[in-house]
């Protein structure tokens, strides 16, 4: 009997302290959900990017202070389906005044602008100027432009948002995508962060197969440590505001920091805005002796480890 008792009474003391907890609980999202509505405490705005969870996107607006309770705003969604408070009303049906924008891997800052521009979102000068001459800290070095560190990727973008509420969005996503060990990746190549990014800018704009690109980042570490110029076509055309789908003779010969063919070394800053997997390859080059490479259509190049393997390739595919 004694026994039982004890059972009894362990028994009431468990849904006592249940009764407790859930009381508690109740009270916490109710004050979570209906209490607080102060936030956010000034117009702000938060894109989404194409694809995010229901937890990153609470993270995001608890991050940008519009909510100041994630996990509760996550149990309110699922609670609630599309009937949600304000915030998720606005989210799940799209009223939101934005638009969904894909930047393309190896856009510049300039055709990023215009596309900005052909959506009506912001003026595309507007931005370009801004993203040129904005400087940047990229783990412990200060770079004069935000070209090369505006990821590409889609996001939704609210109409009127300025150009440095779009740019801190992309240049936010870049770090997101950086190795976790960028800076002791970059020291082992003999480069600091932001050089490795200006390389991996090269790549995104001269490569087109994915299993190319770190074969083609060790041929240009390969010509760096030998002292050559990196002879790279795109670095000039960066030069001309617009595209050029043929470089010339003369071409070569333009007076620039930019132009690889009269400068060794790397360019002064990336020439376009690299994806994650041209930036992966810049900091993990494939291991070669190649110092040339030529296309050799279907998306393919041919590398070469001396000038006359080069040549040869050069009369075989381009002739």
């Amino acid at each position: 009997m004694r026994l039982g008792f004890a059972f009894a009474r362990m028994a009431i003391a468990i849904i006592v302290a249940a009764g407790v907890i859930v009381g508690a609980s109740a009270l916490w999202f109710r004050d979570a959900v209906y209490g607080d509505r102060t936030q956010p405490a000034a117009p702000a705005v938060y894109i989404v990017p194409r694809g995010a969870t229901l937890a990153a996107v609470a993270d995001g607006l608890h991050d940008a202070g519009i909510l100041a309770h994630p996990i509760a705003f996550r149990i309110l969604a699922r609670l609630r389906g599309n009937d949600a408070d304000e915030i998720l009303r606005r989210l799940i049906s799209g009223t939101a005044d934005a638009l969904w924008v894909t930047f393309p891997e190896g856009f510049t800052v300039r055709q990023i602008g215009q596309r900005l521009g052909a959506r009506s979102l912001l003026d595309a000068n507007a931005f370009a100027r801004y993203a040129l001459h904005t400087p940047l800290d990229v783990e412990g070095m200060r770079v004069p432009t935000l070209e090369g560190y505006l990821f590409p990727s889609t996001y939704l973008v609210p109409v009127g948002a300025t150009p440095e509420r779009v740019a801190r969005i992309l240049t936010d996503q870049f770090f997101r995508e950086l190795p976790p060990d960028a800076v002791a990746k970059a020291h082992a190549l003999g480069l600091t962060v932001p050089q490795v990014i200006t390389l991996a800018s090269l790549i995104e704009r001269e490569a087109q197969a994915d299993d190319e690109r770190a074969l083609m980042a060790g041929v240009y570490y390969n010509r760096l440590h030998a002292g050559m110029p990196l002879e790279v076509d795109a670095t000039i055309e960066y030069v001309f505001p617009e595209h050029h789908t043929v470089i010339t003779r003369r071409d070569l010969a333009i007076d620039s920091p930019y132009n690889t063919y009269l400068h060794t070394g790397l360019p002064p800053t990336p020439i376009a805005n690299p994806g994650k997997a041209s930036i992966d390859a810049a900091f993990a080059p494939v291991a070669s002796h190649y110092l040339y490479y030529v296309y050799k259509g279907n998306g393919h190049h041919a590398f070469a480890a001396t000038l006359e393997e080069h040549n040869a390739n050069v009369e075989r595919y381009l002739k």
